[in-house]
């Protein structure tokens, strides 16, 4: 037999409990099947109700091995050992409650388990808690399921199903006795016997414990006795019940004063109900088959036997019970006789006279007032009122004898006693009080009313009211109809005891009509009675002597009084003032007169009518008359009543204006001094003189009451003008002064009364603070006029007292240490006189704390705006200040040891909750706090245990409850919901502030070490301590309800705004990095938290979606937190849980029983779960919480107004808006009504007040717009919310986590269904324009990830032979998504630029995917061109080509809105539009695009922009630009300036649009910056280029585009090309600064490579003819920069290929050691490229000049030898062929690495490592990159590299054939010349015509050719023989066989391949032909 660890005897009743209460009061869905289970698992728990399990030896031996064999635990595995010391405790339990061993050893485990929620207290304690526990929630059940029966009294409105459970259960209990065990178990269970026991077994701890004990042990007493209550109402007792009953009660006592306690009082009432038959007449549907129940009708023995029992002489232990008991009896014997059932009990119903005449001579009266109305619990329970109002008024109207009997009986006695006094003998001693009794019980009974039912409109007959329109009588509008009989009867009865009502009765008749008048319906029927009384005398002659109970007597005498009084009013300055004659009033007079102040103030407070009549009554002007009574010499206590009346009368603004004036004008409280006046008068002297002495204070509690009333209804600003300085002032003095800060040191005759006084002062004062706002005018000291010179006028009072709470005061020193006093008295949890008064009065403390931190922010920025000259310390820090009491510092904590209280006092809670969090928001106060908060650890304890009770309340709701609960109880629970709320928003306001803050105290972090070194643990007994609940554990345990469930946590229903808070405390901790680690461990580990709540997404509450949509929210960021976190640590498994819950699209299979998924949970990892099931498929989990956010928001219709402006408005909402704490932007409401009603107030005039009613409903339409405006702008907000985290989630998803948990067929399917499902939503008709932006964002990075990972997939080489299309993911997809994206751009229209942005973006990365990835050069033979052609399309092409027919299907809608993006607008949106224009136009083979873009004009607004950018531009130069923008900018548009060039069409067109004009005009290319000057300038992180690279980004798009205009433009090229060479001449200045160049870097070979390529092609001599008509001049100037151009070009070749090339090589590998191979490559590649252009455009030179050698230019000296040096002169043919040879060398070199890169790349798989590591290393950044990535990843980044290798290699192999090819081209054309047509210049021939042609030649500046002017050391005009002799030679040596050969080689290896024939084999054989010429 195992142990139950959560001990039998209170866990499983515990879940017992649990269901009844959610079956029966909580209503739950579901849980009528879970109650009939525990019912029957339960049933011998109440058929042997509080039985206990017996001792036997068996078990004893058993615990008592338990040390050294071990016990077995019910669901642990094995045996456990348990210490000696838990079995001595064991034994010692089970002797005290006389349990089982086992069941004791039980509680003391569960005990054990319980402990941490119970700080303080042993697990011995915690187990005798749980014992009691357990009984009540039996006995709770008992109640519960009893309440539930359907019956004659009251119904729950259950269903049928239910309730018939519930009835067929209990009758088989009573059946089996139950009513007897209750009354045995009533009788035996003694709280004190119990104690006694307790304390002897030391199983008492604290205060606290003893309290809770006690409770536990009376509430389940309680809850016996009701059961028994509620069966009675419901279905009658057997007769043996019914006698048990009785004979119970025949032994009852009454407790001390007394009344019965309540649990007999629920007995008493039981059987009342028993012998109940009123609900006969009541006429119900069923009350046939009730009657057929009834055993009264059907069975004469029960009736005998009860009657028998009843009539017994017998005398009970309470003869006033008896007589209630006989009383009843005698009713319903009364009720039977008059039923048609009733003739056969004839003998019995005899009998009801004397029964009910014996039960009057037991005072039955008397003893229902004092014995039933004194019990506390009468009046909490409605069915006891309603039984005991049907058991006067049926005493009333079925004995009418009888009462006239008591009447005749009364008069009698009045008689006697009026003749004993005139005789002055002895009073009688047989009188008898019968009727007096009665009136005072009926007075007292219906004064209390606690539940609005207003019984006592039974006793008015509403006979001539029915005509007042005002009224609503019980049976208005039915006048017609009769009312009932017994009406009739009781309104009669009030009626004639009023008539020539004898003087004995008088006071006892006026409290009657008291209580009667107590409602608003009874107080006009009491107000007319009374009225009528007085008119019907009226004509008597005596004029006065009408009915004595009338409102014409009452007046009447109170102005008697009042003059007769007056006449005595001392002189206040005579010496006799202190003991003032009271002949006027006799004791008798003075009770007459307090009955009567009261039935008036019962009256006006209830009806307002009356209120008005009366103080409007010309004759009697009774505010008048009390005001005077006040003034006279009368006792305090009448003075009070009259106080009280006054104030009644005050609830009426109108009165209230008028009575302040009357109270300053009578100066009860002196405010002004008369001059001479030696003493004050009036209250002051009363309090001060008379009530002190008296130590009782009636009168000043009955003043404050007055003025508290008075202050809400109006506070006069001008009161006491004239007179003295107006205003509130004086009172506020005399109640600060005089009332509260003298409170605690008076004495008092009732202690109570102490409290009582400090509550009403602090009533006022929270009054006056409550209603008042800080206003500039409060800080400026204004002056009035007073008898002639000015004095300062008074503030307003609230301002006084945020004065003086902002003060080290004696205000605010008494309010802390009341606060303190209170605290400890709670503590004691000891019941004394005045409790709920000191309660009460510690919440106005806390109250008027909190308004004063609330108003103190807006208080204090006045007083700094002001300079005023007061001193004020802000609240917080007062707080801080040493208590005089303790001499410590411990103000707060005194305010946060209310939480502890919460269960008692849940509103000090909710205060005390709030003042923390206002003084949370300081961040310097938070650091003392937690130093005073953990100074003392018991405090601490109860602090801590405060909080974590108060977040932790089962008894907390929000708003809308559902369950069968009273409206008192709904408030607490809403109270208690609103501090947890309290305390949630403090816990997230403090983590926001520096450690170490309130909120890691609480939440159980460190805060004496780092906070990251907290190690959270669950709750419990650890092996050193016992690990208490904290903040952290509530939170989570609240949250956790309900997660293993189906439905969810059930916080997120039942009260969504705790829930989103607790969601965001979490999150808060997840994400700040210091507690981040600790809590994330313990969430995942100890608590799984995140999966179990992910799994219930999405949260839908219709009722509430802001509330569900938040919750969401922080639990998805939390997530994305948390799979960051998990990828980094490597923990795969999480990772891989949570993805799989994310993202799977398989149903769920429920996990296994004992948590271990076995190995068909692996294998079925992501990748299986696609195959894995293809029947069903669910909905993502993501994309269902898309689903849950509703992009549509309905948005409030404008307002229809009639009367007000509606921009002025709209103007006041705007100014009435604020930030709220969740930092929306809301209006205030309260504000906003202030100022729409101020305004509706300040009109005047008839027609303004006529309006009104209009113009306040309009107010109200206003007012409620904005409420829902609010509620919109929360709405929206919480979306915005939930889909930024939606969208962090997924992009957390897709780029933190590992990329093989989702692989890549997957992960496209994934982002293909985000993707569509995002735009559907987006799309759709109504969606919210707010929502767009951070769907594009979203739609941006999946887009992103797609491309990504398809162009991933290609690369691994699969896919592209897959027969669904181009990947995974199938065509037809990406063209939905493609026309998705399409429409989205479409449909944010006009505005929205910045969000397009991101969707050009995606557009971008789509297009990407079509884009062919770079393939090897291998240098191989092509393709036939036919071959080409005949080719069946790739996937990347029909993918384009799909993708530009969706494009075009959208025509020129989409045209129109990418070019006016990529025009104007937002920087970035520019560029992105025009990368995607120029991404389209490189697709767009039909020109579409193109032709569109020229056509519409957007193209030359383009390139007119251009002369716009220059001077932004000309900014980025200077040494710190301001911005880069503009760069970016204009890179983009070059970019796409280019891509139009190159089509020829677009060329044309941008020449026609003046492109080049354009650039010409630009400056920014003649301010090229000094290299040098800015090396000091650059920017560290290297972001920002140097000056010098910017200048390059500016100058390199430009010669590009140069460049490309110039290939496209064939047919017009001419054109071209002078427009380009205008611009060459126009910067000719730079562009010759930049040929000469000294440091040739590589920026500056880049320069160099594009220019001298478009000087190539432009700087020729015909250029100049096509350039129009030019003068001379200007000829002659472009020919003098066209001829410099051409020798700086060549002595630039000079430098490049020879000796310089080698040295600038050498320079660039030790600039960059890191990657010295890529920078040679550039390097190389760029020389190679400016060689190339330069022998280009010698080539094109010479073609020019001449197609024949004789007539062609000269360029190079006829020299043959190698350039050694640097060249200054004209360079030689020998420069040419230097050059030719070093191109031939490198060409094989280059040929060489070609061939081992191919090789390398078709042998990829075969590579080592190490090689793979080695190629990888370019192309990842970083030490150890290489490193981290994955082996697939390596040969994809290697592959990658080879190809780039390759390519670059084969562009060098061309650039070096081309340039072998020139040069052997001008060595020809040079040779040609030299060796056949020059004529060699000696000096004996000069006159020979050749040299003279020779010369011409050389100087024809014409042909642009190298001057001849002998300026250059080596004259060209001389060639002599021996030149050309040696010219030859030097030839004929360098152009070897070698040479020749490796020449024809290169041919063959190369050019062949290009199918450019023997061209070089053609000049080769030329060049050998003319060095082998003989000699001439």
């Amino acid at each position: 037999m195992a142990v139950n660890s959560g001990a039998s005897l209170w866990g499983p009743l515990k879940e017992l409990w649990e269901t009844v209460d959610g079956a029966v009061l909580r209503r739950q869905p579901e849980s009528v099947h879970l109650l009939d289970l525990q019912l029957k698992k339960h049933k011998a728990h109440f058929l042997s109700l509080f039985r206990n399990p017996p001792k036997s030896a068996e078990q004893r031996e058993k615990v008592r091995k338990a040390s050294t064999e071990g016990i077995a635990i019910q669901g642990q595995q094995g045996s456990r050992l348990l210490p000696e010391q838990l079995l001595k405790e064991a034994f010692i339990l089970s002797d005290l409650f006389d349990i089982g061993e086992l069941a004791a050893l039980e509680l003391l485990l569960a005990g054990e388990h319980q402990q941490p929620h119970f700080p303080g207290l042993t697990r011995g304690l915690v187990a005798v808690l749980l014992y009691w526990d357990g009984k009540l929630c039996v006995a709770n059940s008992l109640r519960t399921l009893i309440q539930s029966r359907h019956g004659k009294t009251f119904t729950l409105d259950l269903s049928g199903e239910l309730v018939a459970l519930t009835t067929r259960f209990t009758d088989e209990l009573m059946n089996q006795g139950l009513t007897k065990r209750i009354l045995t178990l009533v009788s035996e269970i003694n709280v004190t016997r119990e104690f006694e026991r307790l304390q002897k077994a030391r199983g008492l701890g604290d205060e606290k414990h003893r309290k809770e004990v006690s409770d536990l042990i009376r509430e389940s007493q309680q809850a016996l006795a009701d059961s028994l209550f509620s069966w009675t109402c419901q279905s009658p007792l057997s007769k043996d019940d019914t006698l048990a009953l009785i004979g119970h009660l025949e032994t009852v006592t009454a407790q001390a004063d007394g009344s019965l306690d309540s649990m007999n009082m629920s007995l008493v009432m039981a059987l009342l109900y028993c012998l109940d038959v009123s609900f006969v007449e009541q006429g119900t549907e069923d009350r046939d088959d009730l009657l057929q129940a009834l055993p009264l009708l059907t069975e004469r023995q029960y009736v005998s036997v009860v009657h028998s029992r009843l009539m017994d002489g017998q005398p009970w232990k309470l003869p006033g019970l008896q007589a209630v008991c006989r009383l009843a009896w005698a009713l319903s014997l009364r009720v039977l006789s008059q039923l048609p059932q009733g003739g056969a009990l004839v003998e019995f119903t005899e009998a009801d006279e004397a029964l009910a005449d014996q039960a009057l001579l037991g005072d039955v009266f008397l003893f229902m007032k004092e014995g039933m109305l004194g019990c506390e619990s009468f009046a909490q329970e409605e069915f006891y009122v309603r039984r005991l109002h049907s058991l006067i008024t049926d005493f009333l109207a079925l004995m009418p004898m009888k009462v006239k009997q008591l009447r005749n009986r009364a008069d009698e006695d009045a008689r006697l006693v009026h003749m004993s006094l005139q005789m002055d003998s002895e009073l009688p001693s047989s009188l008898r009080k019968d009727l007096d009794h009665l009136m005072i019980l009926i007075g007292e009974f219906y004064s209390k009313d606690s539940f609005g039912l207003e019984l006592g409109l039974e006793f008015w007959c509403p006979t001539e009211s029915l005509q007042h329109t005002s009224l609503q009588g019980s049976y208005l509008g039915m006048a017609l109809q009769r009312p009932p009989h017994k009406q009739v009867v009781l309104s009669k009865f009030v009626r004639q005891m009023g008539d020539l009502l004898p003087s004995t009765l008088y006071i006892s008749y006026l409290r009657m009509l008291k209580g009667l008048a107590n409602g608003p319906q009874c107080a006009h029927y009491c107000f007319s009675l009374l009225k009528t009384n007085g008119a019907t005398h009226s004509d008597n002659i005596q004029g006065v002597s009408g009915s004595p109970v009338s409102w014409e007597h009452f007046f009447h005498s109170l102005m008697l009084y009042h003059e007769n009084l007056r006449r005595d009013f001392p002189n206040p300055d005579a010496a006799q003032y202190r003991h003032p004659p009271l002949r006027g009033i006799t004791q008798r007079e003075l009770d007459g007169l307090t009955s009567f102040f009261q039935l008036l103030t019962t009256i006006i407070t209830w009806s307002e009518n009356a209120r008005l009549a009366l103080c409007e009554h010309p004759q009697w002007t009774p505010v008048v008359v009390m005001l005077g009574l006040l003034q006279c010499s009368v006792p305090p206590v009448l003075k009070a009543e009259v106080l009280h009346c006054l104030a009644a009368f005050g609830k009426s603004p109108e009165i209230a204006a008028s009575l302040w004036q009357s109270l300053e004008y009578t100066q009860i409280l002196q405010t002004v001094r008369a001059p001479g006046q030696r003493q004050a008068a009036g209250i002051e002297v009363e309090l001060n003189e008379i009530e002190s002495s008296c130590e009782e204070y009636p009168l000043t509690r009955g003043f404050c009451h007055l003025i508290s009333t008075l202050v809400e209804s109006s506070l006069p600003i001008n009161l006491g003008a004239g007179l003295r300085v107006p205003g509130f002032q004086p009172y506020l003095n005399f109640l600060r002064n005089s009332v509260f800060l003298p409170f605690p040191t008076r004495a008092y005759r009732r202690p109570a009364e102490k409290w009582e006084v400090a509550d009403a002062v602090l009533e006022v004062f929270h009054k006056l603070l409550r209603d008042y706002e800080p206003q500039p005018s409060d800080f400026v000291q204004e002056m009035v006029e007073l008898q002639g010179e000015q004095v300062p006028a008074h503030k307003p009072p609230g301002h006084s007292i945020m004065f003086h709470l902002l003060n080290d005061s004696p205000m605010l020193a008494l309010c802390l240490s009341l606060l303190e006093e209170g605290v400890r008295q709670l503590d004691t949890y000891a019941p004394f006189p005045g409790k709920k008064l000191l309660e009460s009065a510690v919440l106005h403390c806390l109250r008027l704390l909190d308004l004063a931190l609330q108003k103190e922010v807006v208080f204090m920025d006045l007083l700094r705006e002001s300079q005023a000259s007061l001193l004020v310390s802000p609240l917080e820090q007062l707080l801080q200040g040493v208590s005089p009491q303790t001499r410590r510092a411990d103000h707060i904590v005194n305010i946060a040891r209310y939480l502890y209280h919460s269960s008692s006092n849940p509103e000090a809670a909710f205060q005390s909750a709030k003042i923390l969090r206002h003084i949370a928001n300081y961040p310097n106060i938070q650091n003392r706090l937690v130093g005073d908060f953990t100074h003392d650890q018991t405090v601490s304890d109860k602090l801590m245990a405060g909080f974590v009770e108060c977040l932790d309340n089962e008894e907390a709701e929000e708003g809308n409850c559902t369950t069968f609960y009273s409206d008192l109880q709904k408030k607490v629970a809403r109270i208690r919901h609103e501090t947890q709320i309290h305390i949630l928003n403090l816990l997230i306001t403090s983590l926001e502030l520096k450690t170490p803050n309130l909120a890691l105290y609480l939440l159980g972090y460190e805060v004496k070490k780092p906070v990251s070194s907290t190690n959270l643990q669950d709750p419990g007994q650890t092996t050193a301590l016992v690990i208490f609940v904290g903040c952290l554990h509530a939170i989570l345990s609240l949250l956790q309800r309900g997660t293993e469930k189906r439905s969810g946590p059930v916080l997120t229903q039942q009260a969504p705004h705790l829930a989103e808070l607790c969601y965001q405390v979490i999150y808060q901790l997840c994400a700040c990095p210091d507690t981040s680690g600790p809590t994330m461990r313990y969430l995942r580990t100890s608590q799984d938290f995140l999966f179990s709540h992910l799994q219930h997404l999405p949260f839908i509450l219709p009722s509430n979606q802001i509330a569900a949509l938040s919750q969401m929210s922080w639990l998805m960021k939390t997530a994305a937190i948390e799979l960051r976190v998990t990828s980094l640590n490597r923990q795969r498994s999480h990772t891989q849980r949570l993805v799989n819950l994310l993202l799977d699209d398989q149903p769920h299979t429920q996990h296994t029983a004992d948590g271990e998924s076995g190995m068909e949970e692996e294998t079925r990892s992501v990748s299986g779960f696609l195959h894995f099931d293809t029947v069903s498929k669910v909905r993502r989990k993501l994309l269902s919480v898309l689903d849950a956010i509703d992009f549509s928001q309905d948005m409030p219709e404008l307002l229809q107004l009639d009367f007000f402006e509606r921009t002025q408005i709209e103007q006041v909402i705007s100014n009435c808006e604020h930030v709220n704490e969740q930092g929306h932007t809301v209006c205030n409401v309260k504000l906003l009504h202030r100022v729409l009603v101020a305004e509706v107030n300040a009109l005047q005039g008839m027609a303004a007040i006529g309006q009104r009613p209009l113009l306040m409903e309009e107010v109200n339409s206003i007012l409620q717009q904005v409420v829902e405006r609010n509620r919109v702008r929360r709405s929206l907000s919480a979306k915005r919310h939930a889909l930024r985290s939606w969208r962090s989630l997924v992009e957390t998803l897709l780029t933190a986590c590992p990329a093989d948990l989702i692989p890549a067929d997957d992960r496209q399917l994934i982002i293909r269904d985000l993707l569509l499902d995002l735009h559907d939503k987006v799309l759709s008709e109504d969606a919210a324009g707010e929502l767009m932006p951070i769907v594009a964002g979203a739609v941006f990075t999946l887009t992103a990830h797609l491309s990504q990972s398809v162009l991933s997939e290609q690369q691994q080489g699969v896919g592209l032979e897959a027969s669904s299309g181009f990947a995974s993911i199938a065509n037809s997809a990406l063209h939905l998504i493609l026309r998705k994206l399409l429409d989205f751009i479409l449909c944010t229209g006009g505005g929205y630029q910045r969000l397009r942005a991101h969707l050009y973006g995606s557009l971008l990365y789509y297009l990407q995917i079509a884009q062919k990835p770079e393939e090897p050069d291998t240098l191989q033979a092509g393709k036939a061109m036919w071959e080409r052609l005949t080719a069946p399309e790739d996937g990347f092409s029909k993918l384009q080509r799909e993708n530009l027919a969706i494009i075009e299907s959208y025509g020129k809608a989409l045209m129109e809105v990418v070019c006016r993006d990529a025009c104007d607008g937002h920087e970035i949106s520019r560029m992105l539009a025009l990368a995607v224009l120029d991404r389209i136009l490189s697709i767009d083979r039909q020109n579409q695009w193109l032709v569109y873009v020229c056509n519409s004009g957007y193209l030359r607004s383009l390139v007119e922009s251009l002369r716009q950018d220059d001077a932004a531009l000309q900014t980025l130069l200077t040494p710190q630009p301001p911005l880069l923008k503009p760069l970016y900018i204009y890179e983009s548009k070059m970019a796409l300036l280019t891509r139009v060039a190159k089509t020829g069409q677009g060329a044309v067109e941008l020449l026609r649009c003046g492109l080049v004009a354009q650039l010409i005009e630009c400056q920014v290319f003649d301010m090229v910056p000094d290299s040098d000057a800015h090396r000091v300038m650059r920017d560290p992180s290297g972001f920002i280029p140097s000056p010098m690279d910017r200048y390059r980004q500016i100058l390199l798009p430009t010669l590009r585009l140069f460049q490309v205009i110039l290939t496209s433009t064939t047919m017009n090229h001419q054109q071209g090309a002078a427009q380009i060479l205008q611009w060459l001449i126009v910067h000719a200045d730079t562009i010759q600064s930049l040929l000469r160049c000294q440091e040739l870097s590589m920026g500056v070979l880049q320069e160099l490579s594009l220019l001298t390529g478009i000087i190539s092609k432009t700087a020729l001599p015909g250029a100049l003819e096509m350039g129009g008509e030019v003068n001379s001049a200007a000829l002659l100037e472009f020919q003098g920069h066209i001829n410099r151009f051409q020798r700086l070009c060549l002595s630039l070749l000079g430098r490049l290929a020879g000796s310089e090339r080698e040295r600038l090589l050498k320079q660039a590998e030790i600039a960059a050691p890191g990657d010295s191979a890529d920078r040679r490559e550039e390097m190389e590649v760029a020389m190679q490229q400016v060689c190339a252009n330069i022998m280009e455009y010698c080539q094109t030179l010479l073609l020019q000049s001449s197609t024949q050698a004789q007539f062609s230019i000269c360029l190079f000296s006829p020299s043959g030898s190698e350039p050694a040096v640097a060249y200054s002169r004209a360079p030689s043919l020998g420069l040419v062929m230097y050059l030719l040879k070093n191109s031939a060398a490198d060409f094989f070199r280059f040929h060489q690495s070609h061939r081992q890169s191919l090789g390398k790349l078709q042998s990829l798989d075969q590579l080592p490592p190490e090689e793979l590591k080695e190629l990888c290393q370019g192309l990842v950044s970083g030490p150890g990159g290489v490193e981290k990535i994955s082996s697939v990843q390596r040969s994809l980044l290697a592959k990658r590299r080879l190809v780039q290798l390759i390519n670059n290699r084969a562009k060098l192999l061309a650039l070096c054939s081309y340039v072998i090819e020139t040069c052997l081209f001008v060595l020809w054309r040079h040779l040609e010349y030299y060796l056949l047509h020059c004529t060699p210049t000696d000096p004996k021939d000069s006159l020979l015509p050749g040299a003279s042609l020779y010369r011409s030649r050389l100087t024809d500046d014409s042909f642009g050719g190298l001057q001849g002017s002998g300026s250059r050391g080596l004259g060209l005009s001389r060639v002599s023989q021996q030149d050309l002799d040696v010219l030859k030679s030097d030839m004929a040596a360098g152009f070897g066989e070698a040479l020749q050969r490796k020449l024809l080689e290169v041919e063959g290896l190369y050019s062949q391949v290009r199918s450019r024939y023997t061209f070089i084999q053609a000049l080769v054989r030329r060049i050998r032909g003319l060095l082998r010429q003989p000699k001439s």
